[in-house]
Parts: C-alpha cells; sequence; structure tokens
C-alpha cells in the first residue's frame, strides 16, 4: 500500500513494516503526544512541578536488534508502495 494509508493506519494505532527493508522484524508506529517523566538532566530543568516533560508525537522504529528509535520517513518511504501492516500482539 501507499505511504497515505500506512499514515492512516499508524494514527489508529497499527504497526507497519515495508516489504522491501532490509531487516527482518522492523516496523514503524505512532507514539502519540504525551507527558513523560523526565530522564535527563536538561529534562528535568525544563520539567513541571510533577517532574513531567511535554512530547509531540513522534514515529518509532522496532529495529532489526530489538531496540526502538525515533524515525523520519526518508522520500523513498513516502513514495514506496509496498507498506504492509504488522500483527505485533
Amino acid at each position: 500500500m501507499k505511504f497515505e494509508y500506512a499514515l492512516a493506519l499508524l494514527k489508529t494505532g497499527a504497526a507497519m513494516t515495508r516489504t522491501h527493508w532490509n531487516g527482518a522484524g522492523q516496523f514503524v508506529y505512532l507514539v502519540p503526544a504525551d507527558r513523560y517523566e523526565a530522564k535527563t538532566n536538561i529534562a528535568k530543568s525544563i520539567a513541571d512541578k510533577d517532574g513531567k516533560v511535554n512530547y509531540n508525537a513522534y514515529f518509532a522504529l522496532r529495529t532489526v536488534n530489538g531496540m526502538i528509535s525515533t524515525w523520519v520517513p526518508s522520500v523513498t518511504d513516502l513514495l514506496a508502495e509496498d507498506w504492509e501492516v504488522v500483527e505485533w500482539t
């Protein structure tokens, strides 16, 4: 499927992958905006009285080694038509 359809599904909580990605087990999901416990000294210096920092929504990528990283789609990802839903539960 095209990225615009994948994006609509990401917004509903789906996990998505590309058929032609190199690594098995990689997928992307949307992390909604929220408040999180400050972990770094910088974040702690700007945290609210509850020790939390407001974050914008972002895409997260599960990498081939199982780590989670932030993700920004490339032009190739945006134009790709090989997006598919990942069953991750």
